[in-house]
């Protein structure tokens, strides 16, 4: 299976050629799919270099860091790797899904800053595949315990997700892009989007915008089509059903209220003083991404946002950095993807039009 895992990766996300130049970041725990990349890649011809971080390092370095020179440093191969590499590959195999929870606030926003001219090369290079960029997911207790299962049936939940029990699963991920397809050439002729739900009115432009067929190519699993709403153009309100996750904390049943692109009004059941925290951040109070979920092999909510963002029959908006591919202006530290379920009551519109009822689209 991780054979399998490894050639879609490789061959079918990043499109590895002879003499690229792919870099991995991930955790010690996900050695035994790093080594069959590693072996994939090499046999391909790419040139392979290997980031792999420990258990707590990350919460070391900010309970004990203290120096300018600390504060500042950035490893000289990652910035190599975001300012010249060909791929980027990141492998999510977390040790503790709370590590980060109760890290100084003050620490954590200036290592953020010290990356910001980075994440801007980064998002640049991104959005033309200058860098190509993939996200996936390795099984760990860590993260099977989030969603609740056992780490054999977290592991079969991540292989299916992925297509990885099909034959072969570049064949069903290009099956995914050819209907996606037909959804993004529709919606890219429209450019007023209203979605309509329990607890959700909101409605926003696209006009000068693109939708993106997200076709696993660059989050492995994906299944949904997104873009960068214009950034004055929201207005509305809109609740979202399922808890939010983010930097370690949960944030449960939010209410966002905008006007004229502007976060006014937000409300959590759970979590109001970390949302607060949030919403003081450059950036945050405005929206870089409104999405639509569409990958019907993810039928439950796992509190992994890489996953549950693609939930068959629910639309998702983030706060913060736009995609610039998709033409979005709006520039933040953060970006926060918040998800509400269409199943029962969800509806769609495109310029006045009903293309999506109940979690289906009706035009495809």
């Amino acid at each position: 299976m991780l054979q399998k895992y490894a050639e879609l990766l490789v061959h079918y996300c990043l499109e590895l050629q002879e003499a690229e130049r792919l870099y991995i970041q991930t955790t010690t725990l996900a050695e035994p799919l790093v080594r069959e990349i590693y072996r994939v890649a090499t046999r391909a011809g790419a040139i392979v270099e290997v980031s792999m971080h420990m258990r707590g390092q990350e919460r070391i370095y900010l309970n004990e860091v203290y120096h300018d020179a600390q504060y500042d440093y950035i490893s000289p191969l990652y910035r190599k790797a975001m300012e010249e590499f060909e791929a980027f590959l990141f492998i999510r195999a977390p040790f503790n899904l709370r590590e980060s929870q109760n890290i100084d606030k003050e620490k954590a926003q200036r290592r953020q800053k010290t990356y910001k001219a980075l994440r801007q090369t980064y998002f640049k290079r991104t959005a033309t595949r200058a860098l190509k960029r993939s996200l996936c997911q390795y099984p760990t207790q860590a993260s099977a315990q989030e969603a609740g299962m056992s780490l054999e049936e977290y592991e079969q939940f991540v292989y299916q997700a992925c297509g990885l029990y099909s034959k072969d699963p570049m064949q069903e991920w290009l099956k995914v892009r050819q209907q996606q397809q037909f959804v993004v050439d529709h919606l890219n002729t429209c450019q007023d989007i209203r979605y309509l739900g329990v607890g959700t009115d909101i409605s926003f432009s696209t006009k000068g915008r693109t939708w993106i067929n997200s076709d696993g190519q660059t989050n492995m699993p994906s299944g949904e089509v997104y873009t960068s709403p214009v950034e004055d153009s929201v207005n509305g309100h809109i609740h979202f059903s399922f808890p939010a996750l983010y930097m370690g904390h949960e944030v449960e049943g939010v209410t966002l209220w905008v006007k004229d692109g502007l976060v006014e009004k937000w409300e959590a059941k759970r979590g109001q003083e970390f949302l607060d925290h949030i919403f003081q951040m450059e950036g945050a109070r405005r929206f870089g991404e409104a999405a639509i979920g569409n990958n019907f092999n993810i039928n439950r909510f796992t509190k992994n946002i890489l996953f549950d963002e693609k939930i068959g029959g629910t639309v998702h908006m983030a706060i913060g950095q736009s995609y610039l591919q998709a033409g979005g202006k709006n520039t933040s530290s953060i970006h926060w993807d918040m998800i509400a379920d269409m199943r029962k009551e969800g509806e769609i519109y495109a310029d006045g039009e009903k293309i999506y009822e109940k979690g289906a689209f009706l035009i495809a």
